[in-house]
């Protein structure tokens, strides 16, 4: 039997508001690409080209992994919704922020170095 015909069907309001969730997930997954390409495509005289793209690949390679936490955490939610049970922690929230807050960091130190 599939997960999604266990259990008691939840409350359409929490499944919608589980799948606004995965939407806001999947459009910071999009703005992180958008970001990459644009500092690989768009800004040649940003930081030399080896730096510039170490800088790409890990923004994209971030978008890669919300997308995958995204669709994991809707599941993992659902699943708990069908079977009563208490949703489940999100525990990567802490590292996609401190990745978030080094890429920054070494962008601003880019920018700055501009000028």
């Amino acid at each position: 039997m599939k997960w999604t015909k266990e259990g008691q069907e939840p409350d359409y309001r929490f499944t919608l508001a589980n799948e606004r969730t995965f939407l806001a997930w999947i459009r910071t997954a999009l703005a992180f690409l958008a970001a990459a390409i644009a500092l690989d495509q768009l800004t040649p005289e940003f930081a030399n080209p080896q730096l510039r793209l170490v800088l790409s690949v890990t923004l994209a390679s971030v978008s890669a992994y919300l997308s995958i936490l995204a669709y994991r955490r809707w599941r993992r939610n659902e699943m708990a919704m069908r079977s009563s049970e208490p949703l489940p922690y999100t525990r990567h929230l802490k590292w996609v922020s401190i990745v978030m807050m080094g890429l920054v960091a070494v962008i601003m130190i880019l920018i700055l170095q501009l000028f």
